[in-house]
């Protein structure tokens, strides 16, 4: 009985590594369709930071979210170095920039 408990538990949590790499392709693929791995690289910099050292900078900040989003939709710079970054709003779709934008914060 403690053998197939135990097979369960990992074909469980096998499963769910497989829902979690499947959800972070699907954002990979989202953050590609919309341009943004042109300038951002998931591990490494490229133009902008790399996706997990914004992770890494906003972890604990609650607001962190709302101002990305903001931030992404109308541009800025000053925050990563003299290289801006612009406006990428109406170009990308707001529930687009918000996905993104979560699930890069997911990345730390």
């Amino acid at each position: 009985m403690n053998t197939i408990y135990s097979k369960l538990l990992l074909s469980g949590f096998l499963m769910l590594g497989l829902q979690t790499a499947n959800a972070t392709d699907a954002m990979e693929t989202l953050a590609q369709k919309n341009g943004c791995l042109m300038c951002h690289g998931v591990q490494t910099a490229v133009l902008g930071p790399a996706y997990k050292d914004v992770a890494k900078k906003y972890k604990d900040d609650k607001t962190a979210e709302a101002r990305l989003v903001e931030k992404v939709k109308v541009g800025g710079s000053g925050v990563w170095g003299k290289m801006p970054m612009p406006a990428n709003s109406p170009k990308v779709k707001d529930e687009d920039i918000k996905s993104i934008v979560k699930w890069i914060l997911t990345l730390s």
